[in-house]
């Protein structure tokens, strides 16, 4: 059976987000504790997601082109200086290098390659380098490229727009009275400026949050309404992992139905903009994946960027089983036979029953 989508291939993007919030500040907040039955708000997120993006989810593939030496103190982070957390430290990758891995990100599915670097923000040399890389891989392979390389001034910013950037990535994190408990090495404004940079040189921005720093839920409501107001169309969540070498003082437990709340809450204040679930889906979400597809329309494949997460065939199954349907780049996917594809690693292939006929309960 062949894979048959209900809606586009490719959806029409948009570089600001246009479409007014659904919900005001008071009932974000009131989503976010609770208040609100999930049902009723998810319902209500589903409707907004579903004349937006139909049933339609984008995978994205992170590649860490440059790791660790990283002079910043961002105290989520694992490739933070003197975080001493162990992560393998590498300069910029070769344009050949990431090349061949966009072509990888391509054949596994991927609607975008998002390249990401550790560091303040490039020199001059490594914003040439990174151009080019852009300019290859979108003119070659077709393959829609989001960059993340930390601060950018205003003629940067226009060199990779000309390269063929269409987004770059550059997360608020939290709320701006929040930002000092996580990061005193660069300011929440500094932030803001480099996002205003990128817009008015016409690159869709990628902003978003980290959820789970100990911030209160009003900072929650805060940033979420902060990016509306930056009009910034595509917003990873990522729920915070506290990896060896962090610094956050008071990381908080997140359940799967606040986890699922805070993607609710991020597509009614945000209709039209892309709302991407991110690293830690797998830990915090856990049985709520599929649920959430209800609210967000994008995810990541295969690992995050210190972090292992699923494979590219484990999450197409996921969302296949979810009754949504993988979003490619410009001719990928469409002669895929994915129920033939990923038959063979279902529990109840003919195959597997060798395996199963072992099994031994055991109540220990």
């Amino acid at each position: 059976m062949k894979l048959s989508l209900e809606t586009p291939q490719v959806t029409e993007e948009k570089v600001f987000s246009e479409v007014p919030s659904i919900i005001d500040r008071e009932e974000t907040h009131a989503i976010l504790s609770g208040q609100i039955p999930l049902t009723e708000a998810l319902d209500k997120a589903y409707k907004a997601r579903e004349k937006y993006f139909g049933k339609t989810v984008r995978i994205h593939v992170l590649d860490n082109i440059k790791n660790g030496h990283c002079p910043e103190d961002c105290g989520y982070c694992a490739q933070r200086k003197n975080a001493g957390s162990g992560v393998q430290e590498y300069s910029m990758k070769s344009p050949e290098e990431i090349f061949q891995d966009a072509v990888q990100a391509k054949e596994n599915g991927a609607y975008r390659f998002c390249m990401v670097t550790a560091g303040t923000g490039p020199n001059s040399l490594a914003t040439e380098k990174l151009a080019f890389t852009i300019e290859k891989i979108s003119k070659e392979l077709g393959l829609k490229v989001c960059l993340s390389a930390g601060l950018l001034d205003r003629e940067k910013a226009e060199r990779l727009k000309a390269a063929g950037l269409d987004r770059y990535n550059h997360n608020l994190n939290t709320s701006k009275a929040h930002y000092p408990e996580i990061c005193d090495t660069h300011t929440y404004e500094q932030r803001v400026e480099t996002i205003t940079h990128l817009m008015k040189a016409g690159v869709g921005m990628c902003s978003g949050v980290i959820v789970g720093m100990g911030e209160s839920l009003w900072d929650l409501t805060d940033v979420i309404y902060e990016i509306k107001n930056l009009k910034v169309i595509s917003i990873p969540v990522n729920f915070f992992i506290p990896v060896a070498g962090h610094a956050i003082k008071n990381p908080q437990s997140l359940t799967p139905e606040f986890c699922l709340r805070t993607l609710i809450a991020f597509r009614l204040v945000n209709p039209d903009s892309e709302v991407r679930i991110a690293a830690g889906r797998e830990g915090h979400l856990r049985g709520l994946q599929g649920m959430a597809l209800y609210a967000a329309n994008s995810l990541f494949a295969s690992g995050y960027l210190n972090v292992k997460g699923s494979d590219a065939a484990d999450t197409i199954r996921m969302i296949l089983d979810s009754g949504f349907y993988p979003e490619f780049s410009s001719g990928m996917g469409e002669e895929i036979d994915w129920e033939s594809a990923l038959g063979k690693d279902h529990p109840y292939a003919p195959e597997n029953f060798p395996e199963l006929y072992k099994y031994r309960k055991s109540l220990k």
